[in-house]
């Protein structure tokens, strides 16, 4: 979904010239023309990304950026420092007021949608882990924060030793943190091992053209990498690579030849961001174990999910964005209990449980609220794409064959499918400022998934801003 983007410029031609651009790719665009405007507008309106000219009057660019960072409301909001020297000095105080990224004008249309994406896409990831940590802690179960921070691991991939070497040699003195060197062979041959990397540095260019964007797509696409930090080191003229690299998930882009001060500086943010995220995770997945997870199938119960679909609603409202809201329910599951026995219907309910959580996107929560009933939230979405995923939860979940524990003097196990009725609501899409209660959600939703049950179930019926159809 796009995003809210406040252009800061003192420059009435360049604000815009870079709303044309950003409104053409369906941004919302907000304009300051003043660093006092652009903090009171960033605490008013919370917009998801900040593109800052630095060289301003009164109140420059890197001191609204210092002020941003300083203050709790505004410090997740991602900045980019626009500005016309390119020298390494001015990159320098741009990374070290805060901003997550520099740009130099004139600015080039693919690779500015492309790192204005990238960092909506990482907020977006943020925002979700945060809103999951405050229901846990809205739930009663925040811990203290550690003061300890133990030193990263950071992996240097080259076009071939040597220059990696020197990449770790130019890191001297500047971090704490472990540095490693190693081929993309061996990357991919660790990537499972007990000790991963925090974060890898790749040049895009290895043994042939854009082989390091491969090794990215690789790690991001593997369990036990897809969360590193992964900065892309580009020739400074290489726009595509930087453009594709950007798109297809890497942290952060670095040109070449590397200034040092500007690595570590962006070392050392991706390696605090890796930090947050994991402790973030770490915090969900372990604190919430007993209280808010069912225990069968391993998802959240009817607790965590009432209490994050209020905060999801809140934060919709806030933003004026617009969710959705899926009750489903296993078609006949009474039967295989009675055919099957008990221990049958627990894997019926593991089965599908997994299926429903693989394929939806990483922010949406599934959760098990009944024997045989389930709820899936989707922030941020509109009710095509919705309906969309809920169609496609009902094919994959009636398309795959689910085997049964075998029964004593049971030769071959069993096999059954299974089929599911979804309810599905979204909120938020009708005229500004109309959203229902929590109470009206679920039960429009109910009733959608009784509509469905009555057309003969294994089918989706939505309703939306007061329509419904199946």
């Amino acid at each position: 979904m796009p995003g809210r983007i406040l252009v800061v410029d003192d420059v009435a031609t360049n604000r815009i010239i870079l709303k044309v651009k950003l409104a053409g790719a369906a941004y919302d665009v907000l304009q300051a023309g003043s660093g006092a405007e652009a903090l009171k507008l960033a605490q008013r309106d919370m917009p998801d990304l900040i593109l800052l000219d630095i060289s301003m009057p009164e109140l420059d660019g890197l001191e609204v950026c210092r002020r941003l960072k300083a203050d709790h409301r505004t410090a997740d909001i991602p900045v980019i420092m626009v500005t016309a020297f390119n020298d390494p000095a001015s990159k320098i105080a741009a990374l070290e007021a805060g901003a997550e990224d520099f740009m130099t004008k004139p600015l080039d249309d693919l690779g500015l949608l492309a790192r204005v994406r990238s960092l909506i896409r990482a907020r977006g990831v943020a925002a979700e882990l945060a809103l999951r940590e405050g229901t846990r802690q809205a739930l009663g179960f925040a811990e203290p924060t550690s003061g300890f921070v133990a030193a990263g691991r950071i992996c240097l991939v080259a076009a071939d030793e040597a220059t990696a070497l020197a990449w770790r040699r130019g890191l001297d003195g500047k971090l704490h943190d472990k540095i490693e060197v190693h081929s993309p062979g061996e990357v991919l041959k660790n990537a499972n091992g007990p000790k991963l990397p925090d974060l890898y540095v790749i040049a895009a260019d290895l043994s042939r053209s854009n082989e390091g964007l491969m090794l990215l797509s690789e790690l991001r696409s593997r369990q036990t990498t897809r969360h590193a930090g992964i900065l892309i080191a580009i020739d400074e003229d290489a726009r595509m690579p930087a453009t594709m690299a950007l798109d297809m998930g890497a942290s952060d882009i670095i040109t070449l030849p590397f200034d040092y001060d500007e690595l570590a500086l962006r070392l050392r943010a991706q390696l605090a961001r890796k930090r947050q995220g994991d402790r973030l995770r770490s915090r969900v997945r372990d604190g919430l174990q007993m209280a808010v997870t069912d225990p069968l199938t391993g998802l959240y119960n009817r607790r965590y999910a009432m209490s994050h679909l209020t905060r999801v609603r809140e934060r919709a409202i806030a933003n004026d964005r617009s969710f959705a809201v899926m009750m489903i329910d296993l078609d006949h599951f009474k039967q295989v209990n009675d055919t099957h026995g008990h221990a049958a219907g627990d894997e019926v309910l593991k089965t599908v449980a997994e299926t429903l959580s693989c394929n939806l996107r990483s922010v949406d929560l599934v959760a098990r609220i009944g024997g045989e009933e389930f709820i899936a939230i989707l922030p941020d979405i509109f009710p095509d794409a919705a309906l969309s995923a809920a169609e496609r939860l009902r094919e994959k979940v009636c398309t795959a064959p689910i085997t049964l524990p075998r029964k004593n003097g049971q030769a071959t196990p069993l096999t059954l499918i299974q089929t599911i009725s979804v309810g599905l609501v979204t909120d938020g899409c009708g005229p500004a400022g109309t959203h229902a209660s929590l109470s009206e959600l679920l039960d429009r939703a109910d009733k959608a998934l009784y509509h469905a049950k009555s057309l003969g179930r294994n089918r989706v019926v939505i309703k939306a801003s007061g329509q419904e159809a199946a």
